[in-house]
């Protein structure tokens, strides 16, 4: 082998790198903003049409987090020796196709398994994803803004579902949610087909056949507060329809909503992305945790458009979260442990995340409003900003 053939590849130049995070972003898209919250958008007309309890409904995205919590765990044990590539691209397709499958029948427990195999893929493409783009850049200022752009990608899936699910509902009531579903794993295949395309040139750290011990005490503020993220969020996301729709606003406003949630999801890098790269410790997750603990609260403090709204633009920054996250891990560990220690955050959240829309299905049901458990959502989301700010900046 010539010297020229050993030497490193050459970095992405700026265009290509941010066109490569860009195309990974769509995998947010797919399994996030399709495989998981847009249920939020179908369960009002799957509870409808179905005759389920606010509990059952609940339950689903209980279930979806447990599987979530599988393939996080899997991805803990494994994703050191396989690497991030090529589990990112079989988790993309396989997420696509339970989509498709959700649409097909309207047995409960059918569906219960359905969602817990979309938690287990989409869990390993997160967790693999996030290292494939971690590694586009070698700078921490570009590689902040690739990182941002990768978890930002959700928006542009929020954007969609919210602009056309509602109208679906509207027109065709609340029997067509099987068609919304297959609409979804539609436009997951486009999605993931592009995805695939921008992971091919990646060149994310290698497989280990060994494992590289790291301390994780260090890190526990983090896990912490992540932990807090996980608990909160997932009942803003599973009921805030509902919520809107218990309260008398139509498919215009739940439109304008869902989108504004997306948009703000998008635009959340630019604003987000220079505190990651340039704030010590975990001040930006603190920062991020506060602003979308106060967008949960709003919804319970008034019910009315304008706080729906500023709702939305504020709750909006929440991919932001797994963001910082991922961005504290690329400047505290090296990047041979990337993909396990995204994967051990990933546990902590999985684990925690599974309680969130249970209980406050729970407590919807004993009060007859989802108030007091949005209201502890936001609690929680607050405490977590508060546990963020004694992260400090040390190598584990």
């Amino acid at each position: 082998m010539s010297a020229t053939d050993a030497s490193p590849p050459k970095p992405f130049s700026s265009r290509r790198g941010f066109l490569i995070a860009c195309g990974l972003a769509l995998s947010v898209a797919v399994v996030n903003s399709f495989a998981r919250f847009a249920y939020a958008l179908i369960l009002p007309a799957m509870r409808e049409d179905l005759a389920w309890s606010y509990t059952q409904a609940g339950s689903l995205n209980t279930i979806n987090a447990l599987g979530y919590l599988a393939g996080s765990y899997i991805a803990f044990r494994t994703v050191r020796r396989w690497g991030a590539k090529h589990p990112f691209i079989v988790g993309l397709w396989v997420t696509t196709a339970t989509v498709l499958v959700t649409g097909l029948t309207r047995d409960f427990h059918l569906i219960a398994m359905v969602r817990f195999i979309t938690g287990i893929a989409c869990a390993y493409v997160f967790v693999t994803g996030g290292v494939l783009a971690a590694s586009v850049f070698p700078d921490t200022a570009r590689n902040a803004t690739a990182i941002a752009i990768f978890f930002g990608g959700g928006g542009a899936g929020m954007v969609v579902s919210g602009a056309v699910l509602p109208w679906m509902f509207a027109s065709g009531g609340d029997q067509v949610w099987p068609q919304a579903w297959i609409a979804l794993g539609l436009l997951s295949m486009a999605g993931s087909a592009l995805a695939t395309l921008a992971a091919l040139p990646t060149r994310p750290p290698p497989a280990q056949g060994t494992p590289h011990p790291w301390r994780k005490l260090p890190l526990l503020a983090m896990f912490l507060a992540y932990g807090c993220f996980a608990l909160g969020y997932f009942a803003y996301m599973t009921f805030i329809v509902a919520w809107m729709r218990q309260h008398g606003f139509g498919p215009v406003e739940v439109a304008a909503v869902w989108c504004l949630l997306g948009m703000a999801t998008l635009v959340a890098p630019r604003i987000w992305g220079r505190a990651m790269a340039g704030w010590r410790g975990g001040r930006a997750l603190a920062g991020i945790l506060t602003t979308i603990g106060i967008g949960a609260a709003l919804p319970v403090v008034h019910s009315s458009l304008a706080a729906m709204l500023l709702s939305a633009a504020t709750f909006g920054m929440f991919f932001m979260v797994p963001a910082a996250v991922t961005a504290f891990v690329k400047k505290t560990l090296a990047p041979a442990i990337w993909g396990e220690a995204l994967a051990a955050f990933t546990v902590v959240f999985s684990v925690l995340q599974c309680v969130g829309p249970f209980a406050t299905g729970v407590l919807a049901d004993m009060t007859g409003s989802l108030a007091t458990g949005l209201g502890a959502s936001a609690a929680v989301l607050l405490l977590g900003a508060g546990l963020a700010l004694l992260q400090s900046e040390q190598k584990a």
